[in-house]
C-alpha cells in the first residue's frame, strides 16, 4: 500500500532522537548524575524509564523532588563534555525542506543547551519558531508547547505536520489537531512510539521530503 502525503505549509521538529544523535550523550549524562546522588542505576534501568520528560525518569529512580534541582545541575555539568553529532541525513532534510515549507522545533530540551547546539550547527534561522522546555509550564504530551510554536507562526493546525520520536510526541501533536510524523531514532522508544500509531512512521529522517507537499 502507497505510503500517505501530507500537504502542510509548517513542518515542525522534535530535537533530540529526530534530528540530533544524542542518546549515547544524555545516557552518559544520566549516568555520571546517578553516580553523584549514590543511585545505582545502570544503562538497563536508563533504557527501561526513558522519557522526555526527565522529571518521569527522576521518579522512577525515586529521586526526591528536594533533589531535583540539584539533579538538574549534575546532569547538565555532565552534559557539557558532550558533542552529540546530528542524525545522518538531517543537514540534508533541512535544507530540502526549507525551499518550500516554514520550519519550527518544539523541544523538551533546555534553552540554553539546545540554542548553543544550533548554534554550532548553524542551525538558528533555519527554524522560523523555536520552543524550547523553559517557554510552557506544561510539558509533552500536553499539546501546549506545540500550540505556542502554531501562536509564533500564525499557522493552523491542519497546516502543519509534526516531527518526532516518541510516543509524547505523538500524543502532543495529535492533542493539538496536528498530523504527527513518527521516526525511528536512537532513544528507547520504537515499540512504544509504534503502539501510538502515528499518521506515518519513517524508519529514518532522511525518508521525510519524499512524503510532505507544499499546500498552495
Amino acid at each position: 500500500m502507497d505510503q500517505p502525503q501530507f500537504r502542510a505549509r509548517v513542518v515542525l521538529f522534535d530535537w533530540d532522537g529526530t534530528l540530533l544523535d544524542s542518546y549515547a550523550a544524555d545516557q552518559r549524562a544520566y549516568l555520571a548524575m546517578f553516580r553523584a546522588l549514590g543511585i545505582e542505576w545502570g544503562v538497563r534501568e536508563i533504557d527501561r524509564h526513558y522519557s522526555p520528560d526527565w522529571y518521569h525518569v527522576y521518579r522512577a529512580a525515586r529521586i526526591p523532588r528536594t533533589e531535583w534541582a540539584r539533579a538538574d545541575r549534575l546532569w547538565r555539568t555532565a552534559y557539557r563534555a558532550e558533542r552529540p553529532a546530528l542524525l545522518p541525513g538531517a543537514r540534508t532534510v533541512l535544507r530540502t525542506l526549507i525551499r518550500r515549507f516554514r520550519l519550527g522545533l518544539v523541544t523538551s530540551g533546555s534553552r540554553g543547551r539546545v540554542r548553543k547546539q544550533l548554534r554550532e550547527f548553524e542551525f538558528t534561522k533555519r527554524f522560523s519558531a523555536r520552543v524550547y522546555s523553559e517557554d510552557s509550564l506544561r510539558k509533552k504530551p500536553h499539546p501546549a508547547p506545540l500550540q505556542m510554536a502554531l501562536r509564533i507562526l500564525r499557522a493552523a493546525p491542519e497546516e502543519c505536520v509534526y516531527v518526532g520520536d516518541s510516543a509524547q510526541d505523538i500524543e502532543m501533536a495529535r492533542r493539538a489537531g496536528v498530523r504527527a510524523i513518527g521516526v525511528l531514532g536512537p532513544f528507547p522508544t520504537a515499540e512504544r512510539i509504534r503502539a501510538a500509531e502515528p499518521d506515518l512512521l519513517l524508519r529514518s529522517i532522511r525518508e521525510l521530503p519524499r512524503y510532505l507537499r507544499r499546500a498552495d
